[in-house]
């Protein structure tokens, strides 16, 4: 896990303050510190530094100390510190695991900060509402998202297939999986295997007429609904189309693990806000397509919060964070530096001051984002408590499949046994 802290950075910045007309803290002493601690990769994480940078030079009585770990060790490390109580001041936080961290008391509800040192009474209200937990709110938005299968253009351009990343139809996906793999003479596929992506699953249930979870906290989705979805996968398989076994068995899911740019495949399945990471990894240009659509069904993916920053139980210092949370949605430099890394800014002042300067990527990013609006489905219900443990089933289950070892079908009976079962015992 790295670590950053302001006497390593103060001798090396060379970002000049923005004048804002933000609240500012009151006189503090010396040296007060405040701990972050997010899931990253490179690109994030070097922005997310020079934001601490910018932070600490407005502020130099407040030292942030950042760490970062990738997603796949993140919550293993979260639920370690939480036990031991001694989470990070600020915490990044998921929508899936939003209901169950709140619902332990590992957070602390903001609303009494709101409109004194936390200034979010213009900020869209749909990404706001996505981070209360029973009339609180308990998670920041720090921006907008939505699903997304980013491509490599000049792999499909050299393929000579097209398709409408908006429209397309999972036979259109199967087509463009099939031009690329005969392009390549089979030393490319046309997507990693997504049978072990939880979050794939669930849009092609939503498909279906589906939730993967009801408002009781059940398992919603039904043994034909996860049979179909492995099946469609081992189909692909079956005709060398997709990433092989080997690949997707030991897939690393950091972004930089991805077929799209590991080079084997010229297409991967992402969140939104990680297109700009992806970009960054790759010399072709990216692409970005919806998740392929079931035909005459019903939209699959949706619009979240791609990711929060929550105060934990644990932090001591709650002005300091408090006013890092706010520089962090709000000030010009700060929110200069992110762009639209970690997805779209709930501020429509913030977002207005950001148009002129995006990149090509972030420019694709946003029209993206503004293409799918009225091809999304609502934000699914919350997972209840136990989601996590239900994503390691799904990912163990789908490598049976893959392996040979079970069929779509058992599998299917087996993992909705088993994931009922594991809500059931985490009430």
């Amino acid at each position: 896990m790295t670590k950053l802290t302001r006497r390593t950075l103060l001798g090396t910045m060379g970002v000049a303050a923005a004048a804002t007309a933000l609240p500012r803290l009151p006189a503090m002493a010396a040296d007060r510190t405040i701990r972050h601690f997010w899931w990253g990769n490179p690109n994030r994480d070097k922005r997310t530094f020079d934001v601490i940078a910018a932070f600490q030079k407005k502020h130099p009585d407040i030292e942030v100390s950042g760490e970062t770990i990738g997603w796949g060790d993140y919550w293993t490390k979260m639920a370690t510190q939480t036990a031991g109580r001694n989470m990070a001041d600020l915490v990044q936080m998921d929508y899936r695991y939003l209901f169950e961290y709140t619902r332990r008391g590992a957070l602390k509800p903001l609303d009494e900060y709101i409109g004194k040192t936390l200034m979010i009474e213009d900020f869209d209200q749909g990404p706001i509402s996505g981070g209360k937990v029973d009339g609180q709110l308990y998670a920041l938005n720090i921006g907008s998202n939505s699903q997304v299968v980013t491509y490599n253009t000049r792999l499909i351009k050299e393929a000579g297939v097209e398709f409408d990343p908006i429209n397309w139809t999972h036979e259109d996906f199967a087509r463009v999986c099939e031009a690329v793999t005969k392009a390549s003479g089979g030393k490319i596929k046309g997507c990693d295997d997504l049978s072990v992506y939880i979050e794939d699953a669930e849009a092609w249930i939503r498909q279906r007429g589906n939730e993967f979870y009801d408002a009781d906290g059940n398992v919603s989705a039904t043994v034909d609904d996860m049979s179909t979805y492995w099946q469609h996968w081992a189909d692909l398989r079956a005709k060398e189309i997709i990433v092989g076994k080997e690949r997707t068995l030991t897939l690393d899911e950091a972004l930089a693990e991805r077929g799209i740019i590991k080079g084997d495949a010229a297409m991967s399945a992402i969140w939104s806000n990680q297109v700009v990471g992806t970009q960054a990894l790759m010399q072709d240009e990216v692409g970005a397509a919806m998740l392929p659509h079931l035909k005459d069904g019903k939209p699959g993916q949706f619009i979240k919060p791609s990711m929060f920053m929550s105060l934990s139980r644990d932090a001591k210092d709650v002005d300091a964070a408090i006013a890092y949370m706010n520089d962090w949605v709000n000030d010009p430099e700060i929110t200069a530096i992110l762009g639209l890394e970690r997805g779209i800014p709930c501020s429509a002042k913030v977002r207005e001051a950001l148009a002129p300067n995006l990149s090509p990527v972030e420019q694709l990013t946003m029209t993206y984002f503004n293409a799918i609006q009225d091809k999304v489905a609502p934000l699914p219900l919350p997972a209840p408590k136990g989601a996590g443990e239900v994503r390691d089933s799904f990912r163990r289950t789908a490598s049976e499949v893959i392996l040979g070892n079970m069929s779509a079908a058992d599998a299917a009976t087996m993992f909705i046994e088993d994931a009922q079962s594991i809500v059931e015992r985490a009430r």
